[in-house]
């Protein structure tokens, strides 16, 4: 049963986190730390002395290497930031404790496991977020807001393209420069193991994914993919898709920028009145329309620069009672779903691949 909303307003928000690695404690928990109307209540990882550290450092009132034991406190939301192939057994267990959950991404590896969370939050009345910072920085209410009041008309066809500075995550040994002064070093297992959601499709497409699935709408039903595998994983993608009404869209992407340099992330779509063009790594976005008419957003240089506060305060706004959910769990399930397909399809060849939006 979820807490009363209205209650949580007047007292701060018990926040425990689980999975306090590296982009936890690089991101999440010092957001959550910095608001006052938060307190850290419990943290989990595995490790007792990386456990003590950020317990001691960041003021957790509670740690314990067993999750359940932080979940027993029943804290208002939880952070599931435990490597991919943990997060529905972790956000499930944190739903059922009655807690409002954000979860990393890729929300799971399974896309029926993503659909049934979506299920158990929606059931018991929570909040569900997935860490899709893109879809909180400045200027994409409003481009969302847009597309869907017709700027482009009906939707025809969708480009997206994503390239991001982690060659070095997910087949390297070093990683990335900027990790040398985070708090925790990732685990290589997270990223370069296959079984355990390794690879670009799931770490870093799912962000691409889920921000084109955010904006326009759609509902994927098909996909044809081929990848380039290198060391059990792959570092690159090309994917064709089919959605819902009729529009058709093709989705790229490659860990092939090099470190130190912004990812590269643009889109886009063209209508039955016009084109839009928004492009991420360079702060610009302008539709153009077939009867003349050019408007360009107003963004502000680096407001496009991604960062993952925006969920995390979104998370404890919700259960407030205030803040919107940019990131649903339903948008992680269903970018889940065409990360599957599309790695289904590669495997085979290119052989299309039908995308189930919600299994029955």
């Amino acid at each position: 049963m979820a807490r009363e909303a209205a209650s949580s307003a007047y007292r701060p928000i018990r926040a425990s986190v689980i999975g306090a690695g590296w982009y936890a404690a690089q991101s999440h928990i010092p957001v959550l730390a910095g608001r006052q109307d938060v307190v850290l209540d419990g943290v989990s990882r595995l490790g007792a002395e990386p456990l003590a550290r950020v317990q001691e450092h960041f003021g957790f009132a509670f740690a314990s290497e067993d999750y359940k034991e932080v979940l027993a406190r029943c804290p208002d939301v939880v952070v599931v930031a435990s490597p991919h192939y943990l997060h529905y057994r972790h956000a499930r267990e944190a739903l059922e404790a009655g807690a409002h959950v954000l979860c990393e991404k890729p929300m799971t590896l399974d896309p029926a496991e993503a659909w049934d969370l979506v299920e158990r939050a929606a059931a018991r009345g929570l909040h569900l977020l997935v860490a899709n910072g893109y879809h909180y920085l400045p200027g994409v209410d409003e481009l969302k807001r847009r597309i869907a009041a017709g700027a482009i008309g009906h939707i025809e066809q969708v480009m997206c393209s994503f390239i991001s500075a982690t060659r070095d995550v997910f087949v390297g040994e070093k990683g990335l420069q900027s990790w040398k002064t985070s708090f925790f070093r990732p685990d290589p297992a997270t990223w370069q193991d296959p079984q355990r959601g390794g690879g670009f499709a799931y770490g870093q497409m799912s962000h691409s994914i889920a921000l084109l699935l955010h904006l326009t709408g759609l509902r994927a039903c098909s996909v044809s993919a081929h990848s380039f595998p290198q060391k059990g994983v792959d570092l690159c993608n090309a994917a064709i898709l089919s959605f819902a009404g009729g529009a058709v869209g093709v989705l790229s992407g490659a860990a092939a920028m090099p470190q130190g340099n912004r990812a590269l992330l643009r889109l886009f779509m063209t209508g039955s009145d016009g084109m839009l063009t928004a492009e991420f790594d360079r702060d610009w976005c302008e539709i153009r329309r077939f009867d003349g008419a050019v408007d360009r957003l107003q963004i502000a240089p680096e407001d496009w620069v991604y960062r993952c506060d925006g969920p995390v305060n979104a998370l404890v706004d919700l259960a407030k009672g205030a803040g919107h959910n940019a990131s649903p769990g339903a948008i992680g399930a269903a970018t889940v779903s065409i990360v599957s397909g599309l790695l289904h399809s590669s495997r085979m060849q290119g052989q299309p691949e039908a995308i189930a939006s919600h299994p029955a």
